[in-house]
């Protein structure tokens, strides 16, 4: 079986590297240029938001990671190499099958495996049990909430026991009393397996109340402006989002956006 180990998250600075983009850059048809010189090391443990306005290549560097596109230069570097199972991405819809349950969702990456259900369950059910789905196994799609799908697909993600999981804007969607809840529930998530994250969002607040670090892009061409350390520890609630410790990384974080939208060229 395997079980959804936990890996221990070490303090920043003593983080060993997990993945590095090396002057990555995409062009699109021959002449839009959606990313320029990306340079980016993500460390094992890391939860990093990739903030920055629309057009900033945010998801198209989610991509490229994902290897769902090739990047025009530059080089993606995984410590180790990449394996099978080192990914899990959670798209900004569920993209759940209608026709299959929320266990069958949940057991797709096993599946286009060659791996047979029984032989999985357990790690089906140890996936659904730590989103908080143990009840809906047996559940299809249509019958869930918009906040209970966006989990079957965090669920589905996870599954497998990524090194790192990718998240486009995965509550945007959403209304803010879900979004909150999704947002603490998912760091809950991260400190019981320890895993790392990438996640990309547009919104200042989110990217606060979530990541170690906050990595600010501009638009035309798409590239990494600066980063944002956010130093408050971990775990966060709700109590952490009235906090004037919150209210100030805030502001520099919606400062270091501002400047970001000004470098757009």
């Amino acid at each position: 079986m395997n079980d959804l180990i936990h890996r221990p998250i070490l303090p920043l600075g003593q983080r060993p590297k997990l993945i590095e983009l090396a002057q990555v850059g995409k062009v699109f048809n021959g002449q839009v240029t959606a990313l320029r010189d990306m340079a980016l090391t993500v460390n094992a443990g890391d939860f990093i938001s990739l903030l920055g306005p629309s057009g900033c290549g945010k998801s198209t560097a989610l991509r490229l990671i994902a290897g769902l596109s090739t990047p025009t230069q530059g080089r993606i570097l995984w410590e180790g190499g990449q394996g099978a199972g080192d990914l899990g991405v959670v798209f900004q819809e569920p993209t759940l099958m209608p026709w299959a349950t929320v266990a069958q969702n949940v057991y797709l990456p096993f599946r286009l495996r060659g791996q047979s259900f029984p032989s999985v369950k357990g790690e089906i059910d140890e996936a659904l049990a730590l989103v908080g789905l143990s009840a809906f196994a047996e559940a299809y799609p249509r019958e869930l909430s918009g906040g209970m799908k966006m989990r079957v697909s965090i669920a589905r993600a996870l599954v497998t026991n990524p090194r790192l999981i990718l998240m486009d804007e995965p509550f945007a969607a959403l209304d803010e009393i879900t979004r909150h809840k999704l947002n603490t529930d998912l760091l809950a998530l991260r400190e019981k397996i320890g895993c790392t994250v990438i996640f990309v969002t547009h919104s200042v607040f989110e990217s606060v109340f979530l990541s170690d670090r906050i990595v600010v892009m501009a638009a035309r061409p798409g590239r990494v402006i600066e980063e944002v350390l956010v130093t408050a520890p971990y775990p966060r609630d709700e109590v952490f989002r009235t906090s004037a410790d919150y209210a100030a990384h805030c502001q520099v974080a919606s400062q270091a956006l501002h400047r970001a939208m000004g470098d757009a060229t």
